[in-house]
């Protein structure tokens, strides 16, 4: 079939499409064409059964990691509670990962539920109404205000027909359509003003076309093609969560490996080689386990849970566990324009009369003739005594007039509609003729320029005298200045006449015009956008505007929102310019733009990927269908919840459910909180963890006792998850907001992250140490060599416990001081700490030592203990100090 159908004649297009204007197809060429063409729906992807989601969770390399440790514990260590606690943890992760995704996962689904549920059809000589599904090329379809557009239409006939495609190509203003074939060889979407295209919404007038094209062959089916052709990228999260996996995998290996074999060849003779070899395995296997933080995955994930429902009580909805950090690392965010940034909806704000420009705040009088004009040439209908129906532009004036406290409805009641010519493309005008007392009141609304033409006089200090050159002149002068601002402009006019006219036309009734005035309408920018994209900037985010709107409009909002300064017009780029760019200029000078207007989904798709070349983390908001695909490239897709299409929510890793621009920064703030604090969570993991390797390391390569793998997993368990889970919960740092964006390259070993886990693991490694040499020398039953060294063993094996906990309060922060007010503000970390010390230190009761082969300590034996936990705070607290000194200078 041909592609260019606007192009074409009624007569091409009904010989293209074998079909009748009049009596539309036949009821065998209906049934040949269902069975060529199948049903007007949109296709999806194939859906992902709970099963093959809950697999897909054991693809990450932490978890393998994590198996084999409960693998070798059990098949060689013969440890089977320990490998029964770590498969627990494992299939817990799993779990929380399958819930979190199976919830929400309708991205694809949700396209198909756009489709309109009927359309009204020209089938063998009758209109009938049927399921949208049903349609196929070359059908006749009738359109009224109100309908959803169901398939590609070539409209044939239109009478004031508009219909409103912000959803496509991000105009918010209704278009002009048109019957007349378009002579260019290759017109835009958006200026292609006669077709009408799939989920597009009529808004007035009525109109035919011909179905041109139904599903996934739709301008709206290409966009659903385009979306599950997008590659979806990793989220920094899960690229650093893999990275640690790599790290932890190799470390394990190489200790393991280093262990085994220096013990076997160092204590050759001591034993049997076949038991020595065994014996060392094992050691190898508790290395392992102290060395895999196993609730590592679990508490990520829940931190992250926990982060979601902290961002979903300020209206951000997340849709993916890994998506909540993303915004923390955001460098650019690109938005639209029409919903996001502005509230798509046209609102007066100025006006012209009385040779002077007023704001629109300003009261006008009730029979300022302006103001009668614009509600009287309008076919508004109000609907309850409150709620506006029809074109936005009409329902702007009659709100305004709402709001300058003028009874619309008692005015529109009292100078009741006689006579009408109706708006047309050609003459941009509107005209009714309205009884006014003894007489009647022409009221005329429309385009200026055309306006002036038919306009002889002007009101002037309660006195109609002719209108001068130099006046229309000044008023042509007016309206361009405010067409510069992004204002669309009308202008008003009227004329008393004695009686109704016979035939009303624009020759006799819009002409001898006295001229009333100039109104000013634009979709505002939303009042909390400025304020979010100053804080965003104070962030070091950068705020890209990308619109189907026009040049003036999209800068005049752009210069409003502190987008652009004045005079920065050679940072907007249109459409057709764009496409004049190949990818690597783009991808070198993409930073020269702030602004996009006239543009298609594929240009946005080729911005966020342009960004993402220089190494930028790109966050993409949108409402509408066209937004989809540039949701699923950016590294976080932000959907609009109340007038964001299904598709547009369906295709976002979040959803603003209040679509405020100001809730972004607050879900930034949200997101960098919860990087920070899985930073805090593997700082204190992490270190704990070299503290408990360096440990049985040292101890093997001195010929010491070692602690058992169900000591290091008890630990591990113990005073690690609950007090990590709590540093989860801690509140938003001071100042988060006024650093700069991480970045790509960042980890979570970044920012001192890395160095800290090192020295402060080796530090716990020392102290423990230190403490199982005191246990030899200092206890009730030195002399006596096997209770002498279970005293030690026991000592060392609950200062390396509670010198975690201790260690767990110098984690709230990487370089700043713990003395301060809000270290302690965090209840659950303070419940947590103290639990996770009686839990540990009950392994002294009687009942408990031996299950874990320790001994009873007196008084002096726990002094050393606390002791040393209490060095790991102070010792640290002197390194962050010298840290802070040296980076002050």
């Amino acid at each position: 079939m041909a592609q260019d159908y606007y192009a074409q004649t009624n007569q091409e297009l009904t010989q293209e499409l074998d079909t009748s204007l009049v009596s539309g197809l036949t009821t065998k060429q209906v049934e040949q064409l269902q069975d060529e063409y199948g049903p007007n729906s949109l296709a999806g992807k194939k859906k992902v059964s709970l099963w093959q989601r809950f697999l897909a969770q054991f693809k990450d390399l932490m978890i393998i990691v994590l198996i084999i440790a409960a693998l070798l514990s059990g098949l060689v260590a013969q440890e089977w509670t320990d490998a029964a606690i770590i498969m627990i943890v494992v299939l817990l992760n799993a779990g929380l990962g399958v819930f979190q995704e199976a919830r929400s996962e309708e991205a694809i689904n949700a396209l198909k539920k756009m489709a309109t549920p009927n359309a009204h059809v020209k089938r063998a000589g009758q209109v009938v109404e049927i399921p949208s599904t049903e349609l196929v090329p070359g059908d006749v379809v009738l359109l009224e205000a109100g309908d959803v557009v169901p398939a590609d239409l070539r409209l044939t006939t239109v009478n004031s027909l508009k219909v409103e495609e912000s959803a496509l190509t991000g105009e918010s203003i209704p278009v002009d359509k048109i019957a007349t074939p378009l002579a260019a060889k290759k017109v835009a979407l958006a200026d292609q003003d006669n077709m009408a295209f799939a989920n597009t919404n009529v808004t007035y007038g009525r109109g035919e076309g011909v179905v041109t094209q139904i599903g996934m062959r739709t301008e709206v089916g290409k966009i659903a093609a385009l979306l599950n052709n997008t590659d979806e990228t990793d989220t920094p999260l899960k690229q650093n969560l893999n990275q640690l996996g790599k790290t932890l995998t190799i470390m394990i290996l190489v200790i393991c490996a280093v262990v085994f074999a220096v013990g076997f060849f160092t204590k050759q003779g001591t034993e049997p080689t076949d038991k020595l070899a065994i014996d060392m395995f094992l050691v190898a296997v508790s290395l392992a386990v102290a060395a895999i933080p196993e609730g590592l995955p679990a508490i990520v994930t829940i931190i992250l849970a926990l982060g979601t429902q902290v961002m979903a009580q300020h209206k951000s909805i997340v849709r993916k566990l890994p998506a909540v950090e993303t915004l923390g690392a955001t460098d650019v965010i690109c938005s639209d324009k029409t919903g996001t940034l502005t509230q798509n909806k046209m609102t007066v704000e100025q006006l012209y009369y009385d040779g002077q420009q007023h704001q629109a705040r300003q009261l006008m009088p009730a029979d300022n003739p302006a103001l009668l004009a614009m509600l009287l040439a309008n076919d508004t209908k109000i609907a309850n005594h409150q709620q506006l129906l029809g074109d936005p532009t009409e329902t702007a004036l009659v709100q305004f007039a709402l709001e300058q406290k003028i009874n619309v409805q008692q005015l529109l009641q009292e100078h009741q509609r006689v006579q009408e010519v109706p708006f047309d493309s050609e003459r941009k005008l509107m005209s009714t003729v309205n009884k006014f007392d003894a007489h009647f009141l022409v009221a005329v609304k429309g385009a200026p320029d055309q306006l002036l033409q038919r306009v002889t006089k002007i009101e002037q200090n309660g006195q109609i005298v002719p209108i001068s050159a130099s006046q229309k002149e000044q008023i042509l002068a007016v309206n361009q200045e405010m067409a510069q601002k992004a204002l669309r402009v009308l202008g008003l006019a009227y004329k008393n006449v004695d009686q109704i006219y016979t035939e009303p036309t624009s020759a006799n009734v819009e002409q001898d015009l006295v001229f009333a005035g100039l109104v000013g309408m634009i979709d505002p920018e939303r009042p909390e956008a400025k304020a979010a994209i100053a804080q965003a900037r104070q962030a070091g985010i950068r705020t890209v505007m990308i619109t189907g709107d026009f040049q003036v409009t999209a800068q005049a909002i752009a210069e409003r929102l502190g987008i652009l300064e004045p005079g920065q017009e050679q940072q907007v780029l249109t459409g057709a310019e764009f496409d004049e760019l190949s990818d690597q200029y783009l991808a070198e000078h993409v930073a020269d733009y702030s602004v996009y207007a006239r543009v298609s989904p594929e240009h946005k798709v080729r911005i966020v990927k342009a960004w993402q070349a220089q190494g930028k983390i790109v966050a993409m908001t949108g409402d509408g269908v066209n937004d989809a695909p540039s949701l699923k490239q950016a590294d976080i897709g932000i959907g609009m919840g109340i007038t964001g299409t299904e598709v547009s929510k369906g295709a976002s890793d979040m959803i603003l459910a209040d679509d405020n621009f100001a809730t972004i920064v607050e879900a930034v703030k949200q997101g960098r909180k919860v990087f920070s604090n899985i930073q805090k969570a593997i700082l204190y993991l992490m270190s704990c963890n070299v503290g408990e390797v360096l440990t049985v390391f040292m101890m093997t390569m001195l010929g010491w006792d070692i602690l058992a793998p169900v000591q290091l997993l008890w630990i591990n368990l113990v005073t690690d998850t609950l007090p990590a889970i709590a540093l989860g919960l801690e509140p938003v740092e001071k100042g988060i907001m006024q650093r700069r964006p991480r970045g790509k390259k960042s980890n979570f070993f970044s920012g001192g992250v890395a160095s800290s886990i090192i020295y402060q693991g080796i530090l716990e490694g020392i102290l423990v140490l230190i403490t199982y040499q005191l246990g030899l020398n200092f206890g009730p039953h030195v002399g006596n060599s096997q209770l002498q060294h279970g005293d030690a063993l026991t000592m060392a094996f609950l200062t390396l416990g509670l010198i975690q906990l201790f260690h767990a309060v110098n984690s709230k922060y990487i370089h700043q001081s713990i003395f301060t007010k809000q270290t302690f503000a965090n209840k659950w970390f303070n419940w947590a700490i103290l639990v996770s010390a009686l839990v540990m230190a009950s392994v002294e009761l009687p009942f408990m030592t031996k299950f874990f082969d320790v001994t009873e300590l007196n008084g002096r034996q726990w002094s050393i203990v606390l002791l040393a936990g209490i060095s790991m705070i102070v010792i640290v607290e002197i390194v962050k100090l010298a840290q802070r000194k040296l980076g002050k200078n």
